[in-house]
């Protein structure tokens, strides 16, 4: 299971509709949170996501929309008994945003809180995954995250091993992860010969504030799912540009370009009007595939043969 909750959707400030920026990723149940905006940990209540056992925090930026509800989160962890080590990932700056949420009181947490800081390429390794900092191109150090799973076996051949001799049973396993066997009459059967070729894990990537680059974008390229901030519509492209943002054309010209699967637009500014719809029009124009994102929206990303 790789299911994403979007906890916030908005940009800047709440509104009646939209809650800062949050998204929960849900893989095989690890829970992986990215930023935090205020009030994400009762999103988290009402999509019933879980947030004790989150296990890494991953942050974009500092800015408030993206972080001023960690401090809360970070202490709920701690009246829930919460005894497991809580890993929380940035870039620079963060050590400085650690010391200032412990005047809040996070220092006395029954817990052990590990920031690390991230730079561009570096990769947190992960059991089965692993999660790569990319750089953003905000108004400050901004880092996008592509989660990438590792390959998978491919398909095996029942049929065909059946017909080299193989007897149903613990060599089937055996050959599927790819270890060679002997039969009884001594001839060798080669896992080669009764399974495919492997077969790609599941790709997702998470913008978080930035301008649409081919930086992001470049390793992204073929992921199942993007999550990409779309702040403005290309009638603001000013805006989007002066203020470190994108545009939903801009992200979805950029989806086509290096094949993404799904693009999902979220970090809606509170200046727009109907901004499901203008939005959705926007990144239309140039990409098929897309969805504005809404507040506890949840898509699950399955698994691909090829």
């Amino acid at each position: 299971m790789l299911k994403i909750t979007f906890l916030g959707t908005g940009g800047a400030l709440p509104s009646k509709e939209r809650n800062p920026a949050g998204v929960m990723v849900n893989r095989e149940g690890e829970l992986l949170l990215f930023d935090c905006g205020e009030g994400s940990q009762r999103q988290m209540m009402i999509a019933k996501t879980g947030l004790v056992k989150i296990s890494a925090i991953f942050l974009s930026h500092y800015h408030g929309d993206h972080i001023l509800g960690l401090p809360g989160l970070l202490q709920t962890m701690g009246f829930f008994d919460r005894t497991e080590k809580l890993e929380i990932y940035g870039p620079d700056g963060l050590f400085e945003v650690m010391e200032a949420f412990e005047k809040l009181g996070t220092h006395k947490l029954q817990y052990l809180i590990i920031p690390k800081v991230l730079a561009p390429g570096d990769i947190v390794q992960k059991n089965g995954y692993t999660v790569k900092a990319v750089r953003a191109d905000h108004d400050r150090p901004a880092l996008g995250y592509v989660l990438e799973e590792e390959k998978r076996p491919g398909r095996f051949n029942r049929e065909k091993a059946i017909e080299l001799g193989v007897e149903p049973g613990p060599a089937f396993a055996k050959l599927h992860r790819g270890e060679d066997i002997t039969l009884k009459n001594g001839i060798v059967v080669y896992s080669k010969d009764v399974v495919g070729p492997m077969r790609p894990g599941r790709k997702i990537s998470y913008s978080g504030d930035t301008r649409e680059t081919d930086v992001f974008f470049y390793e992204s390229e073929g992921a199942d799912l993007v999550i990409h901030e779309a702040t403005f519509t290309s009638d603001m492209a000013e805006n989007a540009y002066e203020y470190g943002h994108s545009t939903a054309k801009g992200v979805a010209k950029m989806a086509k370009k290096y094949n993404i699967r799904k693009l999902v637009l979220t970090h809606l500014s509170p200046r727009l009007t109907d901004e499901d719809e203008r939005v959705y029009e926007d990144a239309a124009s140039e990409f098929e595939n897309v969805l504005v994102a809404e507040d506890l929206m949840e898509l699950e990303v399955e698994l691909r043969d090829e």
